[in-house]
């Protein structure tokens, strides 16, 4: 009887072909339990897009026309509606950023006993409704409310400042509701920072500010990259708010996108509308992607 003496090549490559198999049956067993996920995702999101996508395409005699984006060139409303969006989505992004990252860092440095108490304060927003937290600034920012109110008995000022159906009321209860988009994924980013790195710059005679600047800034920046992104992404689709609080005065484009539908029923219009906002959030991702690594920015990775 002849005896075959594998070589350790052939062992090599044996084992190379068994894993490769084994890895191609997990990669089938994992499609087949992510397919009833797939179909829910294509069902829910690809479906009403792809939609969206034929309507805005749809003219008013039902052939294929783009009409409705030539009227976004020609109508200057229509560059003063997307400008207000920008506008609004960038300011509260940067109100988020002055007021969350000093509220990140101070959650970062409290002692455990005391980072679930104020997180807690952190998270409560979430549990109250969208509509509510909206009317609550209207019932406080108004002519009458309770912030005027204070103002004038403590003398910031003598009469009733207009703090509401404007802009400045718009930007004050979307930074509030948004804050907490930002804050969360900057902590996450702040607590990975070891508190021995500070004190190695500070032993090699820096200063607390330039150890800072130096050293703790650029280990958070990936958290703050993130929740920036988060935050003014947000902020574009945003309906509630801006038609509470602006009154009618600061319109973006979802609350163009419901006018459109209300006074003039016109679903090509609306869905252009809607087409552009999803075109020009991508090319915001993708241009964050280009200076920003998203593994890094978005998932707090070195």
């Amino acid at each position: 009887m002849r005896r075959t003496i594998s070589t350790p090549g052939q062992t090599q490559a044996l084992n190379e072909v068994a894993l490769s198999g084994q890895e191609r049956r997990e990669q089938w067993t994992l499609l087949g339990l992510s397919t009833p996920a797939i179909l829910v995702i294509a069902i829910v999101v690809l479906v009403p897009v792809g939609w969206l996508f034929y309507l805005s395409f749809v003219g008013s005699d039902g052939q294929f026309s783009l009409e409705h984006y030539k009227k976004m060139v020609e109508y200057k409303s229509y560059a003063r509606v997307f400008m207000t969006t920008f506008q609004v989505s960038l300011l509260t992004t940067l109100i988020c950023i002055v007021l969350g990252y000093p509220l990140a860092y101070f959650l970062a440095h409290l002692p455990g006993r005391w980072t679930g108490l104020f997180m807690l304060a952190v998270l409560l927003p979430f549990w109250t409704s969208l509509l509510v937290r909206t009317y609550a600034w209207l019932v406080l920012l108004q002519r009458k409310g309770l912030l005027n109110d204070l103002a004038m008995q403590i003398g910031l000022w003598d009469s009733p400042i207009k703090l509401v159906h404007n802009m400045t009321g718009t930007l004050i209860g979307m930074a509030h509701i948004m804050l907490p988009f930002l804050v969360l994924p900057l902590y996450g980013a702040m607590k990975k920072i070891e508190p021995d790195m500070m004190h190695a710059a500070s032993n090699l005679g820096a200063s607390p500010v330039r150890s800072f600047w130096n050293v703790y800034f650029p280990l958070s920046v990936s958290g703050l990259v993130a929740g920036a992104l988060i935050v003014f992404v947000l902020c574009l689709g945003f309906y509630v708010t801006p038609a509470v609080l602006g009154g009618g005065r600061v319109v973006m484009v979802a609350t163009q996108i419901t006018a459109i539908l209300e006074y003039q029923f016109d679903w090509g219009a609306a869905s252009a509308l809607g087409v552009v906002l999803l075109v020009a959030t991508i090319g915001v991702l993708y241009l964050a992607g280009r200076f920003f690594k998203f593994d890094s920015a978005l998932f707090g990775k070195g």
